[in-house]
């Protein structure tokens, strides 16, 4: 590597550990810097190294293992009373941001429903159309009014009793119909299914359909 690019990759790690002011190994830096900035392990290693001999950054050995961090003494040092303002300033900015946040909810919420309404445009068109179909179901209503061929009660009351007397009958029926086979099946040899097929037997469920209640 060049003296020009060891040099841009000891301000670009000792940017990085500044910025982030936390500790990381060699590997860490490494992984952290090289997609972006394209310098291998050994040239981190090195950067490293040389930046901690020069006093610029920290040195800590955890057995095997060396982690590098920011020379803290860089940094000013913070006050109670600088602390208790700081928390302030964030509990401040906590409750804009709760309040900026459920603006933006409502503003989500009149939106959506602005975009579900029907614009002034189709609003005309649809009450056009209306206006138009009016006259249409005034004209059946008229028809149905006037009509002479009503369905009296007498005849709504014998229609509903005829059925009853067919659901009826339909029930007896297949009753009669499931006692037989429950019957002759005591001395079949075979199953019921195959008792049907060869006796050419269709039900009600083959067809889908079912006695209709009372």
């Amino acid at each position: 590597m060049s003296k020009q690019k060891d040099c841009a990759a000891f301000a670009i790690i000792l940017k990085y550990l500044t910025d982030q002011n936390r500790p990381f190994s060699a590997q860490d830096i490494f992984q952290n810097l090289q997609q972006e900035h394209h310098f291998g392990k050994t040239a981190a290693v090195k950067a490293l190294e040389q930046l901690a001999q020069d006093g610029k950054i920290k040195e800590k050995v955890y057995g095997k293992q060396k982690i590098y961090f920011a020379d803290q003494e860089q940094f000013t040092v913070v006050g109670e009373a600088d602390l208790k303002t700081l928390d302030k300033q964030i509990g401040e900015q906590s409750e804009k941001l709760q309040n900026l946040q459920q603006s933006c909810r409502q503003m989500e919420a009149e939106l959506k429903e602005l975009n579900n309404s029907m614009t002034t445009q189709e609003m005309s068109v649809e009450i056009t159309a209306l206006k138009q179909e009016c006259p249409l179901y005034r004209e059946k209503l008229w028809k149905i009014k006037s009509a002479s061929n009503h369905v009296t009660p007498e005849d709504k009351e014998q229609v509903h009793n005829e059925r009853k007397r067919y659901i009826k009958e339909w029930r007896k029926r297949k009753r009669m119909a499931t006692d037989l086979i429950d019957a002759v099946l005591e001395g079949y040899p075979k199953n019921k299914k195959q008792f049907y097929e060869e006796l050419g037997i269709e039900t009600d469920e083959d067809h889908s359909v079912a006695v209709p209640d009372m």
